[in-house]
């Protein structure tokens, strides 16, 4: 499998994973906005009682008031878009009430944290390109009764679902061709097909409905960071399979192989893309504690969770660990690939150098008895007596050959050889001992004494 090649889960397996009727949800008054990027990006607007409720609620980024607050999100699409490009689709979305400084403070590259015309304002994004699969930006813009976020792409777990509606509370059963993925046969579960079951297994966590509704403001502002930190999690996980699959194609695979995946330039890639998550997860290293440090002064921010996000940060340094790891096997099989390229080369050039010198006191042999001058013997074509010249010249030519050939057998018939002379000395030595010992035994004998035993 091609790591540089790898998609994240498509829209199908999401839908099946999480299926959300509509009716079920309660919404609130949603007037059509008119933009000038229609469809371009993906919003969500969210207000939450403080008790644990939440509802879907219109775009007018407006704060909640009292125990209620409200959660706007803005999904940026992973397109060849310039950054102006995307400037431009959050200022047709959040302004007004979102002034310029607003926008740029969360759609710049790089860590930032602080504050900004009084909201809390902190992004981690990454510089790479937006339709690159480990390009991540995430920015959010805290208030005591709002937060408005914006990523790149979808964000796994991000959003809420009705509780219930999750794939994974159902009970699974194997597909069978009989019957459809998503219908229930009598007496056994729902059918999972196996590339959602493959989806499945790369996931460190659960989705959207099991999510724990947040009830203050500090609750979301956690649970946003746990979801980002979720993602870095899957897509290391994935990482680590396409790893171990890689590394079984190399022990069964041979030439073709590794040659595919020398032109392919597989584990360069790989090492550029580890390389661009550890600049994400260096981004959060370098954001999240300053996240702490200013949450913890604001009253509306609950102390458990500060230690909440003491534990993400910890899970970050770790994550940042497992893929230093990932960055040393690939270093390790690129290195194995390049020895055994050099080995194919050296051993051509070995051919090609045995050939060069078997050639070439021929080609002086040909060379010398070709001249055009006068005085070369055996090259008077008219002469009765030099008849026999083009033999004499080929019975030289396989002289220097024979020559040639000696001179590389040379060193494995003296190691050879030695090897015999040095066996021969051995045993030589030791038919003498045995002799010398049986003679001083008999004597011994004779002289009426005994062996031991």
């Amino acid at each position: 499998m091609d790591l540089a090649r790898e998609e994240p889960a498509g829209d199908e397996e999401m839908e099946q994973l999480v299926r959300v009727p509509s009716a079920n949800i309660p919404l609130m008054e949603n007037h059509l906005q008119r933009t000038h990027f229609p469809g371009m990006v993906r919003k969500k607007a969210y207000i939450f009682n403080g008790l644990g409720n939440y509802y879907n609620k219109e775009w007018d980024l407006a704060e909640g008031s009292g125990q209620e607050f409200c959660w706007y999100h803005v999904e940026l699409p992973k397109g060849k878009q310039k950054l102006s490009q995307s400037a431009q689709y959050l200022i047709d979305v959040l302004c007004p009430p979102l002034k310029l400084q607003d926008i740029l403070s969360l759609v710049s590259n790089g860590p930032f944290c602080g504050h900004v015309d009084g909201a809390l304002v902190f992004r981690v994004n990454s510089p790479g390109p937006p339709a690159s699969h480990f390009t991540f930006r995430l920015a959010a813009r805290v208030t005591e009764n709002s937060v408005i976020t914006i990523s790149l792409g979808r964000v796994p777990r991000l959003g809420f679902s009705p509780v219930g509606q999750s794939l994974l509370s159902e009970i699974p059963s194997v597909e069978s061709p009989s019957f459809r993925s998503g219908e229930r046969k009598e007496g056994s579960g729902i059918v999972i097909r196996e590339h959602v079951l493959e989806f499945l297994l790369t996931m460190n966590h659960s989705e959207e409905a099991d999510n724990p509704v947040p009830k203050s403001v500090s609750n979301l502002v956690v649970h946003i960071l746990d979801t980002h930190v979720d993602h870095l999690q899957d897509i290391v996980t994935k990482l680590e399979m396409e790893l171990d699959s890689v590394e079984l194609e190399l022990d069964r695979g041979g030439f073709a192989l590794k040659k595919e995946m020398l032109d392919e330039r597989r584990f360069p890639k790989m090492h550029l893309n580890l390389q661009r998550l550890l600049q994400v997860i260096a981004h959060g290293e370098q954001v999240f504690p300053r996240v702490k440090e200013k949450c913890s002064s604001k009253h509306w921010f609950a102390n458990e969770d500060i230690s909440s996000l003491e534990e993400l940060i910890g899970r970050l340094r770790r994550l940042k660990e497992n893929v230093g790891f990932l960055a040393n096997r690939v270093t390790a099989l690129q290195a194995g690939l390049d020895s055994w390229q050099s080995e194919q080369i050296n051993r051509k050039l070995y051919y090609l150098s045995l050939l060069s010198i078997i050639f070439l006191p021929l080609s002086a042999i040909t060379g010398v008895f070709g001249m055009n001058v006068g005085g070369v013997p055996w090259t008077v074509q008219k002469d009765p007596a030099l008849k026999d010249g083009f033999r004499n010249v080929l019975a030289l030519c396989v002289v220097m050959l024979l020559l040639v050939l000696v001179c590389f057998i040379f060193p494995a018939l003296y190691t050879r050889l030695t090897a015999w002379h040095r066996r021969r000395s051995l045993r030589r030595s030791w038919s003498y001992n045995q002799r010398s010992f049986l003679k001083r035994t008999i004597g011994f004998q004779e002289r009426g004494g005994y062996h031991r035993i």
